[in-house]
């Protein structure tokens, strides 16, 4: 941190390149059939109740069903996701640049033609 006077300090912002390259997979145990990957990139930084992080998913005859329990946007940075609500039924594809908002207690089925990569920030202070 830099101290700018006596009454405001300046914490450094930070980069973070190429992280999405190694991502480790999901839980089989969780997630069975899947080939999903994730992480943090920044895991509530200086005490923020932010994460941030990226998701990839790659084809499988089996989609990817995830709980909510914090809100989350993802913006899809490559491929393309099919989501689906569980509760509702609502069905959206999302490509690249696309944003997506999933509320707190939302349940989505992910699934994807090929492979989709995305980035993702949620609002949580539960960060592993």
């Amino acid at each position: 941190m830099t101290t700018i006077d006596s009454e405001q300090t300046v914490t450094p912002f930070r980069v973070t390149s190429d992280f999405w390259r190694t991502l480790p997979q999901m839980p089989l145990k969780e997630y069975p059939g899947t080939e999903g990957f994730i992480d943090d990139v920044y895991a509530n930084p200086g005490g923020s109740e932010m994460s941030a992080g990226y998701f990839e998913l790659k084809s499988t005859d089996a989609p990817l069903d995830y709980y909510y329990a914090y809100d989350e946007m993802k913006v899809v940075l490559d491929g393309e996701f099919r989501l689906e609500n569980l509760d509702t039924g609502q069905v959206e594809h999302a490509g690249p640049r696309d944003a997506i908002f999933f509320p707190k207690g939302s349940r989505i089925r992910f699934s994807t033609p090929d492979r989709a990569l995305a980035f993702f920030v949620g609002h949580r202070s539960f960060a592993p």
